[in-house]
Order: C-alpha cells, then sequence, then structure tokens
C-alpha cells in the first residue's frame, strides 16, 4: 500500500507547538500511529493515558487494533494526541467546589463511577452531572474568586470499596490537606448567610425548573463528545432519587450529600413545603449545625455490630423472599381489620361538592366505604383497591387537618381520592395501613405498628410547646435556616421562637438520626423527587409541562399548574424515541398510548430518566455490589448504544 503523511498535534508539547508529521498506510493500525508518533516526539514519559481524539467528528479512537482505513481517517483528519485523564471542577451538593482529575474519554456514566469511587459515596449510578446555572454576579463581586480544594494529585481508585484509614479512605488519609477535604465532604456545611442565599440563583416557576433539569449531560456520551473542556466546571447532583440500601455507617459522604442537595433544595424554594413543615425543616438543620460541630464522628460502629447487622439483612432478605408459607397463609385469611367513620372527597372538574361522611372497611388492601355502619354487612357503595397505589400526606397539625391524599391507578392514568381523618391517633393507622397496601401488603404485616409508630412520631415533631424553655443562649441565625419567602415574611424575633419550639422534638436525635429523619420528611413531601420537561403532546397546541418521578410520569397544565393526568411505570409496556422527528411515544396497558416533543430538554434526556428510573427498580439487595452497567446502557442509551 502507498504510503502518506498523517499530521496529528501533540497537545503535552504545548499550543504554539507544530504538529508531528508521520508516514503511515491505510493498513497501519492506530496503536501504531501512536507508537510512531511518541518514538518522533523523542520525549521520554508514562504515555498509557493518551489517546488520540478526532476533532472534526468528535470522537475518540480508543480502539487501538482497528486501522486507519476501517476508522475511515484520511490525511485532512485533524487528529489530537492527548490525555484522556483531565482536571475538573466540580460544584458538590454542599457548595465545595473540587478540582479532581476525571475521564474525559469514556462515557459520562463512566466517568462519575470513577469521581463517586475516589470520594466514596456508593451507588453512583443514582448520580450524575450537569452543567450549573450562571448565577448573575453584581460587578463590585466580580474580583471575589470561589474557594477550590485540590484533590487532582488523590489517585482515582479501582476497587469497589476502598480500605478505610481511621475512618476514612487510605488515599485521603496520605496529608493533612487531603484529610481536611473529607471531612468537609463528611460533615454538613454551617448554614450559610441570609445575603448568600439571596444571591443564588431560585428558580420562579416550573418553566425554570425545567431549564434546570434540561442541563443534564448524557450518560453515554463522553465528556469531550459534549463539548466539556479541561477545568470547566460541572455539578454532581443525585439525578435519581431512588436512594438504595442506604447504610449510615459506610455511606457517610453519600449521606451528608444527599442532606445537603435536599436542605438547599427547601432554602432555595425548589420544592414546596408549608410553614409549618419550614420550620421543622429549620429546627433539624440547627439541630444538624449543633452536633456536626461538637462530635464529627459518630457515623462510626464496631466490627461485630457490622457483622451482626448483615446478619440480620442475610436473614431479612432470606424472609422477604421466601414463598408464601402455611402461617402466612392462614395470617392472611384471619388479617385484622380497620373500621371507623372518615369523611371522602373525589376532586373533579367544575365542582364544589366537599367532603363527605362514610363508614370505611379497611381489609386484605382494599377500601371499601358504605352509608352507616349498619349497612356495612351488605354491599359497599365502592371498593378501592390500594396495591400499586400512592398515598402522600395532606397534614396541618396546627389546624388539626389530617388527610390522606390517595392516586389510584386507573387505565386512562390516576385518579385523586382524598380521606379525611378526625384526629392524629386515626391518621396515623389508616396512612400506615394505605402505605402498606400500597405495597400489597395486609394489616397482619409485622411493619404495621412501626409504621403507625413512625408517623406518629411525626406528626408529634410539628406540634409547638410553648410552655417549653428553651436555652437560646446560642447565636441562632434563623433566616439562615428558612426560605428567602419566609426571611421576608417574618422577622427574626418571630421566627426565633416558632424554630426554637419545633427544636424540642427533634434535640435527642443523633448526628445521623437526625440527618435520616430530615431525608425522611423531605422524601414525604408532595413534590419530592419530580423532575420537569416543557412538552408538547401531539394533538396539542399549547405546551405543557411532564413531571418525571421515581414511579410515574405526570402531565401537568402550565398555565394552572394542575395535574391532568398521570400513568405509572409499573402500567407501561414499552416506550420508543423517533430519533429523527425528535417525539418520544409511551404505550401503557389497556391500549393507552401518549406521544409528546420536547420543547425545553433534548428527548435524549427524558428518554434517560425513564430508562434509569427503570433500572434503579430492577436492583436488588443480594447484587448490592456489582453494577450492571450494560443494562444501565441498554435502557438509556438509546440509538447510540445500539
Amino acid at each position: 500500500m502507498a504510503a502518506w503523511d498523517l499530521s496529528v498535534t501533540m497537545e503535552d508539547l504545548g499550543a504554539d507547538a507544530p504538529p508531528i508529521t508521520v508516514s503511515v498506510t491505510s493498513d497501519l493500525h492506530i496503536g501504531g500511529v501512536i507508537l510512531k508518533l511518541v518514538e518522533k516526539s523523542q520525549v521520554k514519559r508514562d504515555w498509557s493515558d493518551h489517546a488520540l481524539w478526532w476533532e472534526q467528528k468528535q470522537q475518540w479512537l480508543l480502539r487501538t487494533a482497528w486501522t486507519l482505513e476501517k476508522c475511515g481517517i484520511q490525511a485532512d483528519a485533524g487528529l489530537i494526541f492527548m490525555a484522556q485523564h483531565k482536571s475538573l471542577r466540580l460544584g458538590l451538593p454542599n457548595g465545595l467546589t473540587l478540582r479532581l482529575r476525571a475521564c474525559f474519554s469514556g462515557p459520562v456514566f463512566r466517568t462519575v463511577l470513577g469521581i463517586c469511587k475516589m470520594l466514596n459515596i456508593r451507588r453512583p449510578e443514582e448520580l450524575s452531572l450537569l452543567r450549573p446555572v450562571e448565577e448573575k454576579k453584581k460587578k463590585k463581586d466580580k474580583d471575589l474568586s470561589e474557594e477550590q480544594y485540590d484533590l487532582t494529585e488523590v489517585p482515582l481508585i479501582s476497587v469497589s470499596r476502598p480500605c478505610l484509614y481511621n475512618g476514612m479512605p487510605a488515599h485521603f488519609a496520605d496529608s493533612l490537606k487531603t484529610e481536611k477535604v473529607y471531612k468537609m465532604l463528611s460533615v454538613s456545611q454551617p448554614a450559610p448567610a441570609p445575603e448568600a442565599i439571596a444571591k443564588l440563583y431560585r428558580p420562579a416557576s416550573v418553566v425554570d425548573k425545567a431549564h434546570i433539569h434540561s442541563r443534564w449531560l448524557d450518560s453515554s456520551r463522553s465528556l469531550m463528545q459534549q463539548g466539556v473542556q479541561e477545568n470547566d466546571r460541572l455539578w454532581l447532583r443525585f439525578k435519581y432519587y431512588c436512594f438504595h440500601d442506604l447504610e449510615p455507617k459506610y455511606d457517610v459522604v453519600r449521606l451528608t450529600q444527599m442532606y445537603e442537595q435536599a436542605r438547599w433544595a427547601i432554602l432555595l424554594e425548589d420544592i414546596d413545603c408549608t410553614e409549618e413543615e419550614m420550620l421543622l425543616f429549620g429546627a433539624i438543620q440547627y439541630h444538624i449545625n449543633k452536633l456536626s460541630l461538637s462530635e464529627p464522628q459518630t457515623m462510626t460502629s464496631s466490627p461485630a455490630m457490622d457483622d451482626l447487622d448483615s446478619a440480620l439483612q442475610g436473614l431479612e432478605v432470606k424472609l422477604d423472599g421466601a414463598e408464601s408459607s402455611p402461617q402466612d397463609m392462614l395470617e392472611n385469611l384471619t388479617a385484622p381489620e380497620l373500621n371507623d367513620y372518615l369523611k371522602i372527597f373525589r376532586p373533579k372538574r367544575l365542582t364544589l361538592k366537599g367532603y363527605k361522611q362514610y363508614w370505611f372497611k379497611f381489609k386484605d388492601a382494599s377500601i371499601s366505604y358504605y352509608k352507616s355502619k349498619e349497612e356495612s354487612l351488605g354491599e359497599p357503595i365502592q371498593q378501592i383497591n390500594l396495591k400499586g397505589c400512592e398515598a402522600a400526606p395532606d397534614v396541618n397539625v396546627a389546624g388539626q387537618k389530617f388527610c390522606i391524599k390517595l392516586l389510584i391507578p386507573a387505565p386512562e392514568g390516576m385518579n385523586e381520592v382524598y380521606l379525611r381523618c378526625e384526629h392524629e391517633e386515626q391518621y396515623s393507622r389508616w396512612m400506615a395501613a394505605c402505605r402498606l397496601a400500597s405495597k400489597g401488603k395486609s394489616l397482619a404485616d409485622r411493619l404495621f405498628q412501626s409504621e403507625v409508630q413512625s408517623i406518629h412520631s411525626f406528626l408529634a415533631m410539628q406540634q409547638t410547646n410553648p410552655n417549653t424553655h428553651t436555652d437560646d443562649s446560642m447565636s441562632i441565625n434563623t433566616h439562615s435556616l428558612v426560605s428567602p419567602r419566609y426571611s421576608k415574611k417574618y422577622k427574626v424575633k418571630q421566627l426565633t421562637p416558632r424554630i426554637l419550639e419545633a427544636y424540642q422534638n427533634v434535640a435527642q436525635l443523633s448526628l445521623t438520626d437526625a440527618l435520616l429523619r430530615f431525608l425522611q420528611i423531605w422524601q414525604a413531601l408532595p413534590d419530592f423527587g419530580i423532575s420537569f420537561v416543557v412538552v408538547r403532546f401531539k394533538g396539542s397546541r399549547k405546551d405543557e409541562v411532564l413531571g418525571i418521578a421515581p414511579n410515574r410520569l405526570i402531565r401537568i397544565d402550565l398555565g394552572v399548574g394542575d395535574v391532568v393526568k398521570t400513568w405509572r411505570y409499573n402500567n407501561m409496556r414499552q416506550w420508543n424515541v423517533n430519533w429523527d422527528i425528535r417525539q418520544v411515544a409511551i404505550e401503557f396497558d389497556g391500549n393507552v398510548n401518549m406521544a409528546f416533543s420536547c420543547v425545553t430538554a433534548d428527548c435524549k434526556i427524558v428518554h434517560e430518566f425513564i430508562g434509569g428510573y427503570i433500572f434503579m427498580s430492577t436492583r436488588s439487595r443480594e447484587q448490592s455490589d456489582t453494577l450492571n452497567e450494560e443494562l444501565f446502557h441498554k435502557l438509556t442509551g438509546g440509538h447510540e448504544a445500539l
């Protein structure tokens, strides 16, 4: 074959260095080209991390056995020989910015895996990278450069669970500087000043939230392919709100960063909550700040307890996974019932009817209701099967409002039903029953009483006790604990006593329990875990919002903000993307079809969210340490993965 000249730019020689020309033939493989380049450059160093980048085609040439002809490379190809791992500025949920080495050549999914291994964050599939929202800076703020913590010297490790030394990964224990960074990762940061919160970007509408969610990077393509350059700034955030296998003793960094993401979502009004909930969030933050200053290392435990915990977990898996025994069947046959007078309300368009009282009977994961207790021996007015439903709280303790919002699966979407209870005791029992029924469990289940107790303690936290004397001698920066809306609404002297009253209900919690309780209340909020995209449904002339939640898709009216329809993933038969016209089509049980095109985001982002959530539902405790990367790319990669 005839030889021809190929010019390659070597990034390490500097921007002003001329390209190196090597003589090649079309049957020469990529590895041979790299060998000739290195020999001709006469620079002696470790080149193992370097590869060829094809600028015009925006692709890496990583298959070194492929020939130039197979890759389609000719003499005019502008190739660059560069390092695959480069420096990246990474913004964490707690507001810190790290400089670290990340892989620019592999898919973003694998890059995140590498970053999470280094930072000791388990379950890296729940996180991803997105482009930051630029805050508007005033002229006088130009000189203020953010503080960065350099981790470029810390190696990217290959083991799934790093060795611990003094409670931290060994690669962080090498120097005092890296030890300090690890402590900042694993301990929650002090409350920010109200002025700092006011400067940060706050989404004012659902459309603003949709623009933030359009910034996620594509998990199946590399950083270089998506225009990310060396030293660019990206955010690392929890993308999928399915937190699997959370173990405080192993997940110190993961738990802290999860708490920080939840805290900032509340402070920046990214998620709506009631005034009572905001005060409770403020009280728990105040408690966590106090404990973080006094006892930073509280999530450690003894090896003997670890072994006992893992043995109990194994036993629990075996018990849960076992087939139904005759005893279980007998328990189900004689399962206890709940009977009470409750009020029911079914919201319909243009309706003015309120709650109506009926006699309710709860048995075997379903609710039946009758006109009165006397008629409960006959046929019910209606029986509602709660398996697969969603039960959300609609509670205001101060106003004595105890409602349960039920979303019942139906062929055309989800039907909305509200149940109103008279008091806390009744609400705790019925809410616990509804939550168990949604998982297909009856009142005979051993978790029923603990669920009732958990709901009861959560309600008790929201009760204020004005007679309690609080020690407010320690300075409490009240406006740093609530969102700007409440900072403007109330003065410090109004907010402080109310937060300290709520604090009395959480003051006994340990640091780990306080973090877990904060996350538990965050997860109970109605809008938890919903990512928004502005779309145009097929056959519609106006833009609408699609909410993507961990277990369902929600169609939201953009003008009013009302939920129009809900579809659950477990009713989904298949989803397809027409990449030519950028349209997503989904088919559900009962011959229900819907299709839409995306307005604010690429349809690949929606496709990846749906596929990602379905992938998250396939994880199990038995396979806790193995991650099926191939399945993730099959579900989320689209036509490029194929």
